[in-house]
């Protein structure tokens, strides 16, 4: 029996559709979400969000956030988010290599703009990350890809 899975950002629904099986990267850790969980609500780590959907796996880069789980549906709310096959790995080295050389810059003026950097930072690691290890394989068979316990 599927659980409705809809990860959404501020600006739009990244994905939406009954899934078997999700696993997120909380602040606490990673977790794995069947359907008919207790309901929690938790906070979102950056991280890989892996949607198994009629014995498929699709990944997404996910920049914090918030996860609702209820028995029969499961709502991420992403800082930002992207499909593996959607990333474009070009602009997220760029972006890596600004937030680096911001911080190599030394010390910024605020500490609101160091975890700003530092944001944008691990975004793009995250992103470079997940564009790599799922490029063309967005959905893979069962038993391939990213286990629980690898990040």
């Amino acid at each position: 029996m599927p659980v409705q899975c809809d990860i959404v950002t501020q600006e739009r629904s990244v994905f939406s559709g009954e899934v078997d099986y999700v696993s997120l990267p909380g602040t606490e850790g990673r977790m794995g979400v069947l359907p008919n969980h207790s309901p929690l609500l938790t906070t979102l780590s950056y991280g890989e969000v892996m949607v198994k959907q009629n014995g498929k796996q699709t990944f997404y880069a996910v920049g914090g956030g918030f996860v609702e789980i209820q028995p029969d549906k499961i709502t991420v709310l992403a800082d930002s988010a992207e499909a593996s096959d959607e990333i474009n790995i070009e602009r997220a080295h760029e972006a890596r290599e600004r937030a680096e050389k911001m911080m190599d810059e030394g010390v910024p003026e605020s500490h609101e703009h160091y975890a700003q950097i530092r944001a944008s930072l691990m975004r793009a690691q995250i992103r470079i990350n997940v564009a790599h290890r799922h490029r063309h394989h967005s959905t893979l068979p069962t038993g391939k890809g990213m286990g629980e316990g690898e990040a």
